[in-house]
């Protein structure tokens, strides 16, 4: 599907996001750049100005996804002979020993308050303006204020939940009205639950299946509400105050119909799929093309196959380049075939407690836009142009690719043997360390309107069900919570397996606070927001594979780079890093 997107330098726009509320008809123009108090002169440049925060939104994932997963007990990234160990940049991130010069936080901090630094303009500059006079209504003059609000809350709780001490940042306009030092997060919180509350009802509502349609990359009633949701499930963590009930309530009332109409899809990746504005489990997702995906970069997915894997996917015109081997699931083996016993980690062990699981197959293009399988592991066999058979090799070329779920140094090893010694850590892998992944689909050069496609899905109507579930298992409805995660869950396995792989009452499976956090990380693995769930479960500070048990809590938050309180100088360390 060829989307309508508008260009203008290194800025493209999707057409979708032209779409307030009454769904007003706009064709395409060039984008300009919003930079003077003359700029709004025509009904295109109120658009354009509202949409550019969104741009910049789309652009900020990736920070949030190194910071949320490298740091997390799922995803590594190993060294491969003379390739990223990049001084031991992704070791520190994954055993919590980073330093107050980490680029990634710094690239988080500075991305989220650019981001709002956008939106309080188009904010305030919409006070400002006449909907009338260019040709809006008021309800929809309304819609894309909120919009703003909404998007801005959006950066907030990320900083919130990156650095928890931050400071408040109101007004593009007047100074006066942003605070110069750190605010007590509590104050941070409250001011996200009003922009929330009150953008809400502005905002339009999904009110059929379908799919989002027009409405894909707009701020809807569901999606503030989402947002609502996860303030609340994680306020414990963030200001100290239980939130379960009210994240319950609002879970309740999305799953209920109040917000919009969703429902959950009957395949695990249709969410992530070209198609996927037609998936009606998407909430909010940022619209991508051929021009715009900021989540197929070496930051996220594009970087979580073999180097080589142009020639598998037969993808080499795309516009990406050369895949990179950069992201692995970390390993539930040592290298000498030996089962590790971990608590935390071990995501493939994790997937294979339920072997029918339709997600460990072999990630594989199907044609026709569709693939099947999410894991990247054993030998990887392609045919070449010349119709011959081949197997991927690592990325000097030296040895035959045979990906298997453990970190050592096994070169040309066979994938039916091991070696002889135990010890695995970050700095000994290879080309072959760790089973890679495919969460959202990387689609052959035959298949070019398909390729980027997929829409970034930051929202989906499963979140809003795991949400639901751990609020009802926190307080003792263990069968309700079951019933609520198996209406998702029951997609990935045969019906045939059910009465095993389901939860009690509906199957034999057990359910508990560690399976809760277990299967979280199943449904959103990869997702980016590892990290939060580990923090609100008590788990991040505890050891996993290649990582000890941190000393204390303070590692929950990130610290702030000297150069952003060299910048900031009304702002103070976090605790632990001074």
């Amino acid at each position: 599907m060829n989307k309508l997107y508008k260009y203008a330098a290194l800025l493209a726009v999707p057409a979708a996001l032209m779409t307030a509320s009454s769904c007003t008809d706009l064709s395409e123009t060039l984008y300009d750049q919003v930079a003077s108090n003359n700029y709004y002169n025509t009904k295109n440049d109120v658009i354009r100005a509202v949409l550019r925060p969104f741009e910049h939104g789309f652009w900020s994932i990736q920070n949030r996804h190194v910071l949320n997963e490298e740091s997390a007990d799922q995803l590594i990234t190993p060294t491969r002979g003379d390739w990223w160990d990049d001084g031991g940049r992704w070791a520190r991130l994954h055993r919590h020993k980073w330093l107050v010069t980490n680029g990634e936080a710094q690239s988080e901090f500075n991305g989220c308050y650019q981001g709002i630094g956008q939106a309080n303009k188009v904010i305030e500059d919409l006070d400002k303006l006449s909907a009338s006079k260019f040709g809006f209504s008021e309800d929809e003059f309304k819609n894309l204020r909120a919009q703003n609000h909404v998007l801005r809350a959006w950066f907030y709780i990320r900083l919130l939940d990156a650095f928890r001490n931050i400071y408040l940042s109101q007004s593009f306009y007047d100074q006066s009205k942003n605070s110069k030092e750190q605010v007590p997060p509590k104050e941070i919180f409250d001011f996200i639950e009003k922009d929330l509350k009150e953008a809400l009802p502005e905002l339009a509502k999904k009110t059929s299946l379908g799919g989002n349609g027009k409405l894909q990359g707009q701020w809807t009633q569901a999606g503030a509400a989402a947002l609502l949701v996860r303030l609340y499930m994680n306020a414990k963590v963030y200001i100290g105050e239980d939130h379960f009930a009210d994240a319950e309530q609002y879970a309740q009332d999305i799953i209920d119909g109040k917000y919009g109409t969703y429902a959950v899809a009957d395949r695990w990746d249709a969410a992530f799929d070209w198609d996927n504005e037609n998936c009606d489990e998407v909430i909010f997702a940022f619209p991508s093309s051929g021009e715009t995906h900021w989540h197929y970069k070496g930051d996220m997915y594009w970087w979580s196959v073999p180097s080589k894997a142009n020639d598998w996917l037969h993808d080499t015109k795309s516009r990406e380049g050369s895949h990179n081997i950069k992201y692995s699931a970390s390993p539930s083996y040592n290298p000498k075939g030996e089962k590790y016993n971990y608590e935390l980690g071990m995501p493939i062990a994790q997937f294979k407690k339920y072997p029918s699981d339709v997600r460990l197959k072999m990630y594989k293009n199907l044609g026709n836009g569709r693939r099947e399988g999410m894991f990247i592991f054993g030998k990887i066999q392609y045919t070449d142009d010349n119709g011959n058979t081949q197997y991927l090799k690592d990325h000097h070329d030296q040895y035959t690719l045979d990906l298997r779920d453990a970190v050592g140094k096994f070169g040309g090893t066979d994938g039916s043997k091991w070696l002889d010694k135990a010890a695995s850590r970050l700095e000994d892998g290879d080309d072959n360390s760790g089973w890679m992944f495919a969460k959202y689909p990387l689609y052959s050069d035959n298949e070019e309107n398909q390729q980027f496609e997929a829409d970034y899905c930051e929202v989906r109507l499963p979140e809003i069900i795991y949400s639901l579930a751990e609020c009802k298992l926190r307080k003792g409805d263990t069968s309700g919570a079951a019933k609520l995660l198996n209406s998702v869950r029951k997609r990935n396995y045969p019906s045939s397996d059910w009465s095993t792989v389901l939860y009690a009452p509906e199957g034999a499976a057990t359910l508990d606070m560690k399976e809760m956090l277990a299967e979280w990380g199943r449904e959103f693995f990869a997702e980016g927001r590892r990290r939060i769930d580990l923090i609100r479960f008590g788990k991040f500070g505890n050891a996993w594979w290649d990582k000890d048990a941190d000393a204390d809590n303070h590692t929950e938050i990130f610290p702030f780079h000297t150069e952003t309180l060299n910048t900031h100088t009304g702002m103070k360390q976090n605790p632990g890093y001074n």
